[in-house]
């Protein structure tokens, strides 16, 4: 803690996973001084916290006011998705049948670890961890690190899907499509790949959000 660097990171996860669990929502205000006091540490890595999730695009910061905490929009979960269907299509595609057994095996494992979760948090890890596994296995690390960083922004708008309507999040329906998904990968079916990651990104937060034809256009 006495590492600024490390005071600094551990102060950013402090703030957005307060986000998370919507101690701050959407709109507030984030003041500077109520943090240090808060922390109870100088102002330095509080403002470097601050900063860095300005640039994550987790704040907004407002001269003489304070950091305002940005809503994740229903546009931006599309633009979101759109991106996911495209860089997960386009990657499968090329590579799933490739996919070995033990591959196979493992994100089934995955599929009924999430199907199994307790808590959003510990199903929306293992959903990630599904995705992330079905780029990774295709052989392209960037492309992996890059779904993770639209994984962590989508997971900010499927806590306000939760918060805002608990009971409309249903974690089955989410996730519904990934067995589909991986019986695709099975039977080598290029075309219900296709079909079942669309459904699968329509199925956001158990919102159907979309319909399947506006990522297959």
């Amino acid at each position: 803690m006495n590492n600024p660097a490390s005071l600094k990171d551990t102060i950013y996860k402090a703030i957005l996973q307060d986000i998370l669990s919507y101690e701050y929502k959407p709109n507030d205000i984030l003041n500077e001084k109520a943090l240090v006091e808060k922390y109870g540490c100088s102002k330095s890595p509080v403002r470097e916290a601050l900063l860095e999730l300005c640039a994550d695009n987790v704040l907004r910061s407002i001269p003489r006011y304070g950091y305002e905490v940005i809503r994740v929009t229903r546009d931006d979960v599309r633009d979101m998705l759109q991106y996911r269907y495209i860089l997960e299509r386009g990657l499968l595609l090329e590579h799933f049948r490739n996919l070995s057994d033990t591959q196979i095996d493992r994100l089934a494992d995955l599929n009924d670890k999430c199907s199994k979760a307790a808590d959003i948090w510990e199903h929306w890890a293992y959903n990630t961890e599904f995705h992330l596994k079905l780029i990774f296995f295709c052989g392209n690390s960037y492309a992996a690190e890059s779904l993770r960083r639209c994984m962590d922004r989508l997971k900010r708008a499927y806590a306000q899907f939760y918060w805002d309507d608990p009971d409309g999040v249903h974690f089955s329906m989410d996730t519904r499509n990934h067995e589909a998904i991986l019986q695709a990968i099975r039977e080598k079916d290029q075309t219900a790949l296709a079909n079942a990651l669309a459904e699968d990104m329509n199925d956001f937060g158990g919102k159907r959000l979309y319909t399947a034809k506006t990522w297959l256009e």
